[in-house]
């Protein structure tokens, strides 16, 4: 059953993902900093580490733009999460398709295990990132051929929707978008929770 965990902020709707995810303590994280790489602001980072490490979870750091195939594909297979920080939207789909991470995170997580997107790590699992290109910088990521993403949800996520400093590029997203593509703006205190065909927005 495919189990999402969506978030703006993760460190900010802790406690909608301590009542969704089932005994954590123990259990491994596949923690993909990679949006952040090229990003100037990334206190984030640690924010996600932290709250994680709050409930006993375990860290193991991927770093798709570094790693080799071979650590990326266990990494991938063998933890029993994975978690996809905030960053530049564009450059992680561009790490993930170079690296072949994409198509192992699509079947993992149609396998059945936990994927917890935030900000940059939400957005990349809508069919298509196209609709952000106000929000991050396409620059960054000049390898990336086409904007078509993971598609494990078939709605378009607009994090940071009443947040500085998102709220003005998120509500032109809004107004550009609205009428052509099922979006679903949530704020830095709300997680989208996908379990199985249900979607439903928690609040903290």
């Amino acid at each position: 059953m495919k189990q999402l965990f969506l978030a703006s902020s993760f460190s900010d709707v802790l406690p909608a993902f301590a009542e969704f995810v089932a005994h954590p303590k123990g259990k491994r994280v596949t923690f993909i900093p990679t949006a952040s790489v090229v990003e100037k602001v990334v206190f984030y980072v640690n924010a996600g580490k932290k709250a994680l490490e709050k409930l006993g979870l375990v860290i193991d750091v991927l770093e798709l733009s570094t790693a080799t195939t071979e650590e990326i594909n266990n990494k991938l297979r063998n933890n029993d999460l994975i978690y996809l920080t905030g960053g530049n939207t564009f450059y992680l789909l561009q790490e993930m398709k170079r690296t072949g991470a994409d198509q192992i995170i699509v079947d993992e997580v149609a396998a059945g295990k936990l994927l917890i997107g935030e900000s940059a790590g939400a957005i990349v699992t809508a069919p298509n990132i196209e609709y952000v290109k106000g929000m991050d910088s396409i620059k960054k990521a000049p390898g990336l051929a086409n904007f078509d993403a993971l598609g494990l949800v078939d709605f378009y996520p607009v994090p940071h929707s009443t947040n500085a400093p998102f709220q003005k590029i998120a509500q032109k997203i809004a107004d550009t978008y609205s009428s052509s593509l099922n979006l679903m703006p949530f704020s830095n205190h709300e997680a989208i929770i996908v379990h199985g065909e249900k979607i439903k927005i928690e609040r903290c």
